[in-house]
Order: structure tokens, then sequence, then C-alpha cells
């Protein structure tokens, strides 16, 4: 199978050809020539436009312009349409239209009305994607297949909940299991039929924690069922095209992406910041170490690959972002000159074979109207698209970089745990295990270490420090993975609500993290959480936040104390000699000179520095290697000229470097190292 990542660098996006005149679609191409585009995704949401009633397809535009783009040199990433059920499938199949938890059933007029459960949407899915398949699976266009868009629709209506038993008995076998895995037992749930249980609806209090958890499992299979079954057929049609989807990542999205990963040919993610401070950029480094710990999970799990041998291990794509736009609450923020090129750079640097955007062309009317795009409304002639010009040619001076990127230290991520904190009963609405995750990767990223993401189970060689952030669900084969890890020598960082409850999310007994007691060598008694705006005071002079715990010793040492209140005096962040490992434990959150200062101290002590120990603050450094060749990515990020001591040649100017590269405000250079 020829991958898209085995040539160039992939730049471009979603093409949306059905939203224009057919005048336009050459100017297109010339311009994407222009560019340097190389890889469009097309037919994303045109359902409607390719099959306007049912069984009666209209593919004479597609063939124009899928001859169109190949003639241009442009390759296609050959959409199925399955998110935008067009008008007539929900008039004819209006038991289809997904259901809140409410009750309430939704109506078409926007995308993802529909529910991925129902047979009516699997069999018109099947049926579209069949009659594609069968026309283009051989065009010369085609790169390969994209399935769908950013699957988490989810829905409570009576096929969801036949579908939700028929799941809950294959996984938990007989009701006695299930009983006891949710402990019915509580407030009278106990359940003698599987045609009582239904999908967790609005209810009147506090919903059954299991039942909600399970829920969100059942979603994240189902829901790739239905990938898996339009994947096959496309398979089946010509085998030597890839087929993937893309991920859309946030805390809603009920998708476990870690084991996703085993089942696209290759991971791809759409990710578009929040922030529009530096925390962009924070969030874009750890969106792509997130999307190539699954790419490495997938190639562990397939056996096609060692964990760390290489590109194929860890190569990943990077979707979908915004051109010059970033899209925070309430508004949009416009990106700063150069931007644009830092932020697919980072994503570059962290493993994506490229760089795509949503969209080409921004669209005069619909929606999303006013979304980003390589095009603008003010077209060509326009700094967007001089930036776009920039960003392909970058990109090509970049096509020789390859190979793993470098990292000693791995954070450990858990789609369950996330789930399972959001339940409404838990003691404080404010931990989450992302906002964890973020908060250690936000940290080790501003002392220069560079991260990788793990499943638990996954291989843990050549990390030297590992962290578990509010990973809530400990079974007990993750118990004995990171005791083995730790027991081997290795340094663990565990924070508050790390292995409290089982993988049904029933809490473990004895004191918590009862999981990892013996390990840590602590025992909590009792939770004090905190609210939004209080905070705990430390011996050190630091402060923390979210929680904190009454925490008794048992072979660990006390690192940091409470300072004041009724924990004065107690530990509040230890650290425990176990064999040649250690384990370190946080049972509130540190500010983040702080923390920052901790797990740096963690990392060291492991023996871990930084990419590039004298660059200077605000400059992110990412270095990937294959063998005995090396490219050092260096971003700045500050609005000031900065200095880092580097040697080899910079790539995107063809200038050699003796001493040091100098970045110009909001910069970027790209060195290949010299050997040794």
């Amino acid at each position: 199978m020829l991958m898209w990542t085995d040539g160039p660098l992939c730049y471009g996006g979603d093409y949306n050809p059905e939203q224009w005149p057919e005048q336009v679609w050459s100017e297109d191409v010339a311009l994407m020539r222009q560019a340097g585009v190389n890889l469009v995704t097309v037919g994303v949401f045109a359902w409607s436009r390719l099959e306007p009633a049912p069984g009666r397809y209209t593919f004479d535009w597609l063939d124009q312009v899928l001859d169109l783009l190949h003639a241009g040199g442009v390759r296609v990433a050959l959409a199925t349409p399955t998110a935008s059920p067009p008008p007539w499938f929900s008039l004819a199949h209006p038991g289809a239209l997904p259901v809140t938890a409410d009750g309430i059933r939704l109506h078409h007029g926007s995308r993802d009305t529909y529910c991925a459960a129902t047979p009516a949407y699997r069999e018109a899915a099947l049926r579209i994607t069949t009659a594609l398949a069968d026309r283009y699976a051989h065009h010369p266009a085609l790169a390969g297949w994209h399935v769908h868009n950013e699957y988490g629709t989810t829905c409570h209506c009576e096929h969801t909940a036949r579908a939700f038993r028929r799941w809950l008995a294959a996984r938990h076998g007989d009701l006695t299991a299930l009983n006891d895995a949710w402990v019915t037992s509580f407030w009278s749930q106990h359940y003698s039929d599987w045609a009582q249980i239904s999908t967790p609806r609005a209810t009147q209090y506090l919903p059954n924690p299991g039942h909600l958890l399970d829920f969100r499992r059942f979603w994240s299979d189902t829901l790739l069922t239905a990938y898996t079954e339009q994947r096959d057929r496309l398979r089946a049609a010509n085998p030597a095209l890839p087929v993937t989807t893309n991920y859309v990542l946030g805390g809603w999205v009920p998708v476990d992406h870690a084991r996703w990963a085993t089942e696209v040919d290759l991971v791809a993610v759409d990710h578009y910041p929040s922030a529009v401070d530096q925390g962009a950029e924070e969030q874009t480094a750890l969106a792509a170490d997130l999307a190539r710990g699954w790419a490495r999970h997938a190639a562990v799990h397939r056996r096609s690959a060692a964990p760390r041998a290489g590109a194929a291990a860890s190569t990943w794509l990077l979707m979908e972002s915004a051109p010059n736009q970033i899209h925070t609450a309430g508004r949009m923020h416009t990106k700063e000159p150069g931007r644009m090129m830092r932020h697919s750079l980072a994503h570059v640097a962290r493993g994506s074979h490229g760089a795509l955007f949503f969209q080409w062309r921004a669209p005069v009317g619909g929606a999303e109207r006013f979304h980003s795009a390589l095009v603008p409304h003010a077209g060509a002639d326009s700094r967007v698209f001089r930036e776009t010009v920039a960003l392909g040619a970058a990109l090509r001076r970049l096509t020789e970089v390859r190979g793993d990127v470098e990292a000693s230290v791995a954070l450990v991520v858990d789609a369950a745990s996330a789930w399972a904190l959001r339940h409404p009963g838990m003691p404080s609405t404010l931990p989450d295990h992302h906002d964890e995750l973020a908060a250690a990767h936000r940290v080790l990223w501003h002392a220069g270490h560079t991260c990788d993401t793990v499943t638990p189970g996954d291989p843990l060689d050549g990390y030297r420090m590992l962290v578990l952030p509010a990973v809530y669900l400990v079974d007990d084969t993750t118990a004995g993975w990171l005791r083995g890890y730790v027991h081997a020598g290795g340094h663990l960082v565990a924070t508050y609500l790390s292995g409290v409850a089982d993988e049904h999310a029933r809490v473990r007994l004895g004191g918590y993290p009862a999981a990892l007691r013996e390990l840590l060598g602590v025992r909590a008694e009792e939770f004090h959480p905190l609210a939004e705006d209080d905070h705990v005071r430390l011996d050190d002079g630091a402060t923390g936040r979210i929680w904190a715990e009454t925490l008794r010793l048992s072979g660990a040492d006390t690192v940091v104390s409470y300072t004041g209140g009724v924990l004065d005096a107690m530990p509040a962040v230890t650290r425990h000699r176990v064999g040649t490992g250690t384990a370190w434990y946080l049972s509130t959150r540190p500010d983040d000179t702080t923390y920052r200062r901790l797990l740096d101290t963690a990392a060291r002590a492991a023996g871990v520095t930084p990419v590039c120990p004298d660059a200077p603050e605000g400059v992110e450094t990412v270095r990937r290697r294959d063998g005995d060749a090396s490219w050092l990515f260096l971003l700045n990020h500050t609005d000031h000229e900065q200095h880092v001591p580097a040697r080899g040649v910079e790539l995107l100017t063809a200038t050699p470097v003796e001493r040091a590269v100098t970045l110009p405000p909001g910069g970027v250079a790209v060195l290949r190292e010299h050997k040794g």
C-alpha cells in the first residue's frame, strides 16, 4: 500500500468545488499550483450534490473536478460524505435523526444530524460509499480515501438503546456481572432483565457512573463500526489505497482515539487551538504529541514496527487546521503574521507529514462563511494567500526531514479516565484528565522537554520519566504495568486522582490511591477539593490549586509540605525510591512556576535534559532523528530576536550555521545538524 506519507510533505486541505460555479475550478487549480498544494480532500459535505434523490447519482461534476486536479498535479483524498445526510434522507427516515438525553429529536438543518446506530443511516452510508468506490477507486487522481468527517455524534433513540443492550451483553456476559460492575445495589437500580436498561437519559438527580462510562465506550465502538464498514467497502474496491478519517479533539468527543488508531491506515487529526496568547502554541504542541502517540500505539499493536524504530512508527497527518484564525470563545481571533507558518511547522516538527487546512476557499454563504481559508474572501491578493504560498515553499524545502521525534519523557493518556472524571457526582467539577495532561505537558514544554504520549500498556522502553496525570481508572493490569516500569528503574510522577477507581469506576478501598499506594509509598485518607478561586500554601513558598489531600507516608519521603490550615506540615509532594526507580506523588496542582521546577527536577534526576539547554525562554525546540542524521526545529514564539547555539545547515534558507541561529521575532528555522 502506497501511503500519503511515502512522498513529499502533504500540503493543501478541504476543497469544496460544489460550492462554486464551474469557471472557478480552473482558477482554483492554478492557485493551488502557485501555492505548492499537492493534496486536497474533496466531497466531505457533498452528499446532496452526489445523490440528489435516493439511488440517483450525479457524478459528472466530480468527474470534471478530479480530472482537473489530476492534470494540475494535485492528489485527492476522496471523502465519503456521510457526516451530512441530505434533506431527502431525513424526510424519508425521521427515525434516523438524533435524540438528545432529554428525549428531544433534533431536526435537519445542520451537519451531523444522524444516528449512527440506526440501520437506515448505516445502509444509506454504505450505498453512497459503494457508489463512490465503484466509480473512482482506480481514478489516477486518488491518493486515498477520507471516510466521513470528525466522528463524534451521539444519540439516545430506541435504535441506540437496543444496540447498547447488545453491546452490554457482549461486554459483561450476564446481568449479574453488569449489576456488580455498575454497583446497582445503590439506589435500587438492580436490573433483572436486559429490557430494563436504556441509554443514560436525563434523570431526576445523579446518573449511575458505570452506566455513563459504558455508554461512552459503547459510542466509541459504535462509531468505529460505522467507520470500518465504509473502510472495508473501500478497501475491497482497491486495496492499494490507504483509508483514514479525521479525529476531532475535545472533551465532548466519545471516541477512544488510541483504540481507533489500529483501524486507520494513517492517524489524521484536526486541530483548532482555542487560546489566543501563547496558550495556542502550547495546545498545538500537545495536540501533535497526542497524534504521534496514537500513531505509535497503532504501530506497536500492528507489530509492523518497533515502538521507537523510525518514522513509520510515529508519522501522522494534520488533516485540518485554520490558516489565519483562532476560534476562541465568542469571537474569531486573526492570527498574527507568521503564526500560520509557526503552527504548521510545529506540527511537522512533532511528526506530521505535512499541513492541511479547512478550507481551500472561503464560501460566500452557509453556516461557516467566515471560517478561515487559504483563499480568503479578499482573494489571492491578500496577506493570507501570500503566507499560503510561503508555507508551501517552506514545506518543499523540508522534504528530507524524516525519523522519529526525540523524547525521553512520556505522559499517559486514557480516554476512559477522562470520561469517568466528568461524572457530576465527583467531589469537584474542576479535576479533569485532559486539563491535568495539558498542565504537565505545558510546564515541560516551557522547560524545553519534548514529550511523547502513551496509552496504558504501551511499551515504555527508552522513557526515563513517565507522568500519570489524573488517570482515575487503573485496572490490575495497568497497575502492574506501572510497577514494572518503576522497578526496572523508571521515574514515575503521579498526580492526584490517579489510581482511585477500577476500570468500572468503582472506588478502590483502603485509602487513596489504592491501586498505587504501595508503589507511591503514601496513603490518602481524605480529599480536600478547592474552590476555583481558592488555593493552599506550600512550605517552599508556592501555592496549590484545585485539590489537596490528607496524606500519610508509608515509605515515601516528603519533598514539599502544606503550610497553614488543617493540612499544616502534612506532605503535599512526596518521593518514594523503589529499587533503582523513583515514584513521585503530587496531591495538589502546583502553580506553573513550581510545577515546572518540580517536573524539571524529576526529569533531571531521571537523566533527562532539555532538547537545547541554552535555548532562550519562548523558543520551542524539537529534534527529529533517523539513525545518525538529525534535524533541529526552532520556533521563536516571542516578539524579539533570539539566538540559539547550533551547528548545521538551515534548510529554509540553505544557509550554513557554525555557531548559532538568529531567529527574527516570530521566526522559524530548521537545521540539518552536523553529524556527531
